[in-house]
């Protein structure tokens, strides 16, 4: 850690407007400033030019322009006191480790035309970084879904819930979809755009994740049945094909 940062009582926005001018560029759409612990060859491959090197193109040329921050430990703002109505409280950036209530892994926010995500890289490790990475992307693209895209995957759910499908790809996208089961209009509605949204961010988070690593897909009640899971892959890997030399599914790999 550089001598010259105080990281005291600055909060991520803080944070981010103070080193604007030293973030490193990585590509036309990434850079990043890193205000942890000094980052070797292996680390920036690791943590940065790995998993952005493995987004597939139509995705990265429709993501805005994203400043990465890495910084040692994030703090949850003291938001308990505040309205319903009022915004959260903002994070903080911190050097020590903040009480166990108050730790945040990562937060993300808009300066200017750029998008901001800040992780928090001590006590986590690669593996959980890179899914909130790719959580984050897919959820920025599912906010800006074309209407093919849109279309094409909503025809996927609909499907699956006339076949009663059980289980989904995440804790997210599975209270969602519970909520529209109990709700009168299982196929239309806001309770389905919701929950069609999350379940594309999820599925998309899986599928990126999945291309750049190789990752396992927990077994569980809740999951949705591989063959399900299969079709939702092929239709992602059709709409926004990996980059080249990259597979999504082992037999790929193989071949």
């Amino acid at each position: 850690m550089p001598a010259q940062i105080d990281l005291s009582k600055l909060s991520v926005t803080q944070f981010a407007e103070r080193f604007r001018g030293e973030m490193i560029p990585l590509s036309k759409t990434f850079s990043y400033f890193c205000a942890s612990v000094p980052m070797s060859e292996e680390d920036l491959k690791e943590y940065l030019e790995e998993p952005i090197g493995a987004l597939p193109p139509a995705i990265a040329g429709a993501l805005p322009k994203i400043s990465i921050l890495l910084v040692p430990y994030l703090e949850r703002g003291n938001s308990h006191e505040k309205r319903k109505a009022e915004p959260p409280a903002a994070d903080y950036v911190s050097i020590e480790r903040p009480p166990e209530g108050r730790l945040s892994p990562y937060t993300q926010l808009k300066l200017g035309e750029e998008t901001v995500l800040a992780f928090a890289l001590k006590d986590q490790e690669v593996a959980e970084y890179h899914y909130r990475f790719y959580h984050l992307l897919a959820t920025l693209t599912a906010d800006h879904w074309t209407d093919d895209v849109e279309t094409r995957y909503i025809r996927v759910l609909r499907d699956e819930l006339s076949a009663d499908v059980h289980g989904e790809v995440d804790e997210p996208s599975w209270r969602l979809k519970q909520a529209m089961r109990r709700s009168q209009n299982v196929r239309n509605g806001k309770a389905f755009r919701e929950y069609a949204r999350q379940s594309f961010a999820d599925t998309l988070t899986l599928y990126l994740h999945g291309i750049c690593c190789d990752i396992d897909v927990d077994t569980g009640p809740r999951q949705l049945p591989s063959r399900y899971l299969r079709k939702r892959l092929l239709l992602l890997e059709e709409l926004f094909p990996p980059p080249q030399g990259y597979a999504v599914f082992p037999e790929q790999l193989e071949a």
